[in-house]
């Protein structure tokens, strides 16, 4: 089984013969630069890429592990509810200007 995916930034892709999981983070028109699920960053020339056994993935679950101390505002998500204001405490003027 060869890959038929074309490499993508920003996707998850597992190789299936040595079951490691990974994310494209670059490519230019010489290699595809790969980041492997445990931080180590890897390298593909196209012809290799196409050669191996890499299928697409939905983000793992803990997609965020190789980036060590990341920030929660970094991980793509909108504002916590901590901040949201209680419904029965808004009137319809808080809305107008």
């Amino acid at each position: 089984m060869t890959t038929v995916a074309d490499p993508i930034i920003g996707s998850w892709y597992k190789d299936v013969e040595n079951n490691l999981k990974f994310k494209v983070v670059a490519i230019d028109e010489d290699s595809i630069e790969v980041q492997y699920l445990n931080g180590d960053i890897g390298e593909y020339d196209q012809d290799s890429w196409y050669a191996s056994t890499f299928d697409t993935i939905e983000d793992p679950e803990d997609w965020s592990a190789p980036f060590d101390d990341i920030e929660t505002d970094d991980l793509g998500y909108s504002d916590t509810d901590e901040h949201k204001p209680n419904a029965e405490d808004m009137d319809i003027e808080d809305y107008l200007d």
